[in-house]
């Protein structure tokens, strides 16, 4: 894989068109068109990709888009959010990659991540699990349930924290 590169406000357009893309297939196997991602407009992502607070990572192959996460600083917390493969590079571990280069290249302040996804996205919460996050609670969405995972940052060579 390539380093990730930073995402900011240019990226708007190509990144919201990747995450269309990439949550169509999770809208229909949860039933439910109105997830946030698929809302979300130009502006929108425009705003969040230029916050301060919002580190937005991405993934290039032959100069396309094909993976991008985005990670809120809240106080000690990193928030991912819009973590999103095109669809033909899915199960490819670019997911995966991405999102510990991501983790990797937040602040120092940061010292936990948390995340949440639905209950029937099979691929994420089997990816999740196997970087290392804990399912902490499940809330209601609809017809099926978020389910809420956290994993303390670890820094390497040395201990939790």
């Amino acid at each position: 894989m390539t380093s990730p590169l930073r995402l900011g406000p240019v990226d708007a357009g190509e990144t919201l068109t990747l995450q269309r893309a990439a949550y169509v297939p999770e809208a229909r196997t949860h039933r439910n068109l109105d997830l946030p991602p698929l809302l979300e407009t130009f502006e929108q992502a425009e705003k969040a990709l230029g916050d301060p607070a919002c580190f937005a990572w991405g993934t290039r192959e032959s100069g396309r888009l094909v993976a991008s996460v985005r990670i809120v600083v809240d106080g000690e917390a990193g928030l991912v959010g819009r973590l999103i493969v095109a669809p033909d590079r899915q199960g490819h571990g670019l997911g995966s990659s991405l999102l510990l280069a991501a983790e990797a290249a937040m602040p120092e302040s940061v010292t936990v991540f948390r995340l949440f996804t639905g209950e029937r996205s099979i691929g994420p919460l089997r990816m999740y699990s196997k970087l290392g996050y804990v399912e902490t609670h499940r809330t209601p969405e609809a017809d099926y349930e978020l389910v809420h995972f956290e994993k303390p940052r670890v820094v390497p060579g040395g201990p939790v924290r």
